[in-house]
């Protein structure tokens, strides 16, 4: 049977994108088609809601078809928990962990309180080594952990050609987070390149340097931006290595990458096959010919939300799902509760999970390239290749990865797209689910291994540890320090840099949320406000429920649920509730009948701020002469109308806006 063949015998007729169309014009009613179907990304890209089969385009792949790898984080600072958790995760089908020390930015405030080789060989008691996946994620101490795990190997007799280890020494990423390099960016690349020898020397078979996408994703880059970052990153990593005599051939294997997976189903995988694309692209203008890169992903922090945090396993699946479709060697998954706190054994038993469904009951690895020849994904992917390339060469032009983070210029374009997406979030353009759209005042807390951080560590006195990594290696193995020197040497200047930030898209609403819980504490109830409704429940209740979600995105406890018609009734049940605001809500058509008289007479009964729920555009002038001091209504920006009007609502500000 062919495609357009019912079962019957009976052919349809062929359908066009005329045809389409003519549908779409039906049920827009007069809508423009622009407007209301055609997105944009962040990086302008044109989203079309309908596209064309196409051949599919060569795409590199993973290096074998098999599973990608299910990652999880060890990252507990007591290092018996940590063997624990690790323990815990592989027997539970997890075969890589990501060991996240304590200083680094993905830490949160917690992470592997790793002193000596003694704490790391305790961390990953009874981890055998040489059959796991073993990244590091050590920030600034990057080099030490490296060393340590090195020492570790060989305390433990391993042949280091046998270890499957990403040792992801990411100096440039450490120094956009932290605000600088210790030394110069010169002496930084030498012993980079130094490094690299001495592990090529020691037969290391795994990689060595980490292109990582999540200090650009963090800061709120758009796509492009993150992949040119991460290819501009890569590239001073493989020009340094050869600088100091390595062949680029193997420097160029001794690389990793890293990419944030978000919620956005298709600019995840879009970027995912993107990176394999241009990283093929510049092997090719070096003279190679292109190798399969070793490519992880980790769902993205900065979509994360402790507000109904149960979301964030939707969050999750979705980024998981987008990342291995697209193309990933390892997916870790930040368990749902991460913002929180450190997460408890539940949470990343889900986060374990959620892989092994998406592995081995959906059987999603065993299509080598699902969107390929997919319309959509071809074009989108296409169209960021050469936007991300345009930004790549627009990063090699301000000097490479370091002279751009160097000059801002990077922290610049990168705060546009950041200001952009927050002015999304705002007016909820973007709604974040739990958070800014269907907020739950109620709900209760979830349980965590621990809420806050323990005490950070004492710097170690290590400004006499030894530069050369293999001398490094020795120093540690003796019972040297593996974190990194607190100062740098004397003699030595650090190099300053503006720090790239790290925000999480819902905590503007989120500290709104904080200063209810504060007040709810302080006052017994929350900050409320009145729904001042007219008429009968079917012409005020839609307005009631949006405004009711609305303010509950700032913590502000809606009260009021019949409707009246006569203002002097409407008035006094607005006094009797105790509330100093309230918010008028109805159709348009009782706005007009009623809503000047309603206005007036709640301002006359002592209404502090008065909203009107929708915005009647021929009334706004009468309305705010009544006393109407803003509009709720979709579009507004609710962050601003909310961060004014919270503070009278609360009864720490007499006056409103």
């Amino acid at each position: 049977m062919t495609d357009q063949q019912a079962p019957s015998g009976e052919a349809f007729p062929a359908a066009t994108r005329e045809d389409w169309m003519r549908l779409v014009e039906g049920v827009l009613k007069g809508r423009d088609f622009e407007e209301t179907l055609v997105s944009q990304t962040a990086d302008g890209i044109r989203v079309d809601p309908l596209y064309a089969a196409a051949l599919a385009q060569a795409q590199p792949v993973r290096a074998e078809h098999a599973p990608w790898h299910v990652a999880q984080r060890v990252d507990h600072p007591d290092t018996g928990e940590a063997a624990r958790q690790a323990l815990t995760d592989l027997e539970g089908g997890a075969d890589a962990l990501s060991l996240v020390f304590d200083g680094a930015r993905a830490a949160r405030g917690f992470g592997l309180r790793i002193a000596t080789l003694d704490d790391l060989d305790a961390a990953l008691d009874g981890v055998l080594l040489d059959i796991v996946q073993i990244r590091l994620d050590a920030g600034r101490s990057g080099r030490h952990a490296a060393a340590a795990l090195i020492a570790l190997a060989a305390r433990r007799g391993l042949s280091l050609d046998k270890l499957d280890a990403d040792l992801a020494l990411d100096p440039i990423g450490a120094a956009a987070c932290d605000g600088g390099f210790s030394a110069s960016w010169e002496m930084i690349a030498d012993r980079c390149g130094e490094t690299a020898v001495a592990l090529a020397d020691k037969g290391f078979a795994g990689t060595i340097f980490f292109a990582d996408g999540r200090p650009c994703h963090e800061a709120g880059g758009s796509e492009a931006q993150e992949l040119a970052a991460v290819l501009a990153t890569a590239l001073a990593y493989w020009r340094a290595q050869e600088a100091a005599g390595l062949d680029p051939e193997q420097g160029r294997r001794n690389l990793a990458f890293l990419l944030a997976a978000d919620a956005d189903q298709f600019s995840t995988i879009t970027k995912f096959r993107a990176l394999r694309r241009l990283w093929a692209r510049v092997e090719a203008a070096a003279g190679f010919d292109p190798a399969p890169i070793r490519l992880h992903a980790e769902t993205a922090w900065r979509m994360t939300t402790q507000r109904d945090p149960w979301v964030n396993l939707l969050r999750t699946t979705i980024a998981s799902f987008s990342a291995g479709i697209g193309g990933a060697d390892s997916v870790t998954v930040l368990p749902f509760t991460t913002a929180l706190g450190l997460p408890d054994a539940f949470a990343r038993r889900v986060a374990r999970n959620t892989q092994h469904i998406l592995l081995q009951e959906s059987n999603l690895w065993r299509v080598v390239d699902p969107a390929a020849g997919a319309g959509g994904y071809e074009a989108l992917t296409e169209a960021l290749c050469e936007t991300a390339w345009e930004a790549f060469q627009q990063i090699e032009s301000d000097g490479g990865i370091v002279g751009s983070l160097a000059s801002s210029a990077l922290q610049v374009r990168i705060g546009e797209v950041r200001a952009a997406r927050a002015a999304v979030i705002a007016d909820r353009r973007a709604p974040i689910t739990g958070v800014s759209a269907f907020p739950d005042l109620d709900e209760k807390p979830v349980d965590l291994a621990l809420r806050e951080p323990p005490p950070e560590m004492p710097e170690p006195d290590t400004a006499t540890m030894p530069a050369g990594f293999a001398d490094l290696v020795a120093a540690i193995t003796e019972g040297g320090s593996t974190r990194a020197p607190a100062n740098p040497p004397p003699g030595v200047e650090p190099t300053l840099l503006s720090a790239l930030p790290h925000r999480r898209e819902a905590e503007p609403y989120e500290h709104l949320r904080d200063r209810s819980d504060q007040y709810l504490a302080d006052n017994g109830e929350r900050p409320k406000v009145f729904l001042a409704n007219l008429g009968k429940l079917a012409q005020f209740n839609t307005r009631a429920g949006f405004a009711r979600n609305a303010f509950a995105a700032g913590g502000v406890a809606a009260i009021g649920e019949e409707g009246f018609t006569d203002s002097q009734a409407l008035a006094k049940a607005f006094t009797e509730s105790g509330a100093s605001a309230a918010c008028l809500c109805s159709t348009e058509a009782l706005y007009a009948e009623h809503g000047v008289e309603a206005a007036r007479a709640l301002k006359e009964a002592g209404c502090a701020i008065l909203f009107l729920a929708g915005h009647p555009d021929d009334l706004e002038a009468p309305m705010r002469e009544a006393g109407v001091d803003a509009f709720l209504h979709e579009g507004c920006d609710l962050l601003a109308l909310l961060g004014e009007a919270w503070a009278v609502i609360a009864g720490e500000r007499s006056e409103a806006f």
